[in-house]
């Protein structure tokens, strides 16, 4: 088991087992910790020599299609892995530091098709975000930080949209997450030049009925994604945002003009993952989400006192009303409040 295939495999059973999303490594001069991150919440899993670490870090590397010789730049791979008949995508991202190298994986799992019922912890949002993938023109962003599960909906999304209806879709990906079929998935790769605007130009001449992309980074993507969405196609994608307020105004500082915005712009969901617990044991992650459509985007855009601001929830509604419902206990509320 100390060959570095075993202690992978002991390692990654052990995060599959306990439903970690993340495994962190984290090296000192002497030895390195490991820490798995489940439901949010990041533990110390073991402590494990540096000579294993580095057979480990090798290892990894060398299977995901990294060089492994280059140890100053951070490097990005993915390796296909198997576990007891369910398939995960393990997104692997290395960054130096202090002359060595630490390791971060995602764990994407394959098969779990999440439907969006299972995704959201109130009905009454699934409804309006089910109402929203009816148009077939425009754009819809889903926004939040990382790991807040705007690339998981974006899935459940368009899979719940193929169930009743064939369209052309598209979707530009860095990296390609999770592969669906009955879509085309593109792999954005700069190295080889698919950037996300050149496979925008190529997607847009495969007649696509929907794109996704699989997050709006900079000012040209943004241009691209917003004229895209008013030449007859939707579009779905995702963006940096702490909450729904800031998406437009991320998207205003990337220079759209708020005419434009109100033209092409259907909604704003931002999401957060809240903790839901069964007799203060926490089962899942469920998530709550700042809904913008309407009049009230249309105001929100304009930066005009709205008169729907009533029945626009903010997170800190959304986690009494959580706690409220009986979701949570409240200590773990009082430790989310902003």
């Amino acid at each position: 088991m100390n060959t570095a295939p075993g202690l992978s495999d002991k390692l990654l059973k052990s995060a599959v087992r306990i439903n970690a999303s993340d495994i962190h490594f984290y090296p000192f001069s002497d030895h390195v910790n490991v820490y798995f991150r489940v439901f949010g919440k990041r533990t110390l899993h073991q402590t494990i020599s540096t000579a294993q670490y580095q057979l480990l870090l090798t290892y990894f590397k060398f299977t995901s299609g990294m060089d492994i010789g280059e140890v100053r730049k951070p490097q990005n791979g993915t390796i296909i892995h198997e576990d007891l008949h369910q398939q995960f995508a393990l997104r692997l991202s290395t960054l130096p530091v202090s002359h060595v190298e630490s390791l971060a994986i995602r764990l994407l799992p394959q098969e779990d098709n999440l439907t969006l019922d299972r995704l959201f912890l109130f009905p009454s949002q699934l409804r309006k975000l089910k109402k929203w993938i009816n148009n077939r023109s425009g754009i819809i962003l889903l926004t939040g930080p990382t790991g807040s599960g705007k690339t998981t909906t974006l899935y459940a999304l368009l899979e719940n949209i193929l169930q009743e209806e064939s369209y052309q879709t598209i979707t530009l990906e860095d990296p390609i997450e999770k592969e669906i079929s009955d879509i085309l998935q593109v792999q954005v790769n700069e190295k080889a030049g698919v950037t996300y605007q050149t496979g925008l130009k190529a997607a847009l001449r495969h007649d696509p009925d929907i794109i996704m992309i699989g997050e709006i980074r900079d000012r040209f993507t943004a241009q691209f994604a917003f004229d895209a969405s008013l030449t007859g196609h939707l579009v779905l994608s995702t963006l940096h945002a702490k909450n729904a307020a800031g998406t437009i105004h991320r998207l205003v500082e990337m220079g759209l003009k708020k005419a434009y915005l109100q033209q092409s712009l259907i909604a704003v969901a931002a999401l957060q993952l809240i903790p839901v617990e069964v007799g203060h044991n926490v089962v899942r992650r469920a998530a709550i989400m700042e809904l913008l459509d309407g009049k009230l985007l249309e105001d929100t855009i304009s930066g005009q006192t709205t008169t729907e601001a009533e029945h626009f929830h903010t997170f800190d509604h959304l986690r009494k009303k959580a706690f409220a419902y009986g979701f949570m206990a409240e200590d773990t509320f009082s430790s989310l409040k902003e």
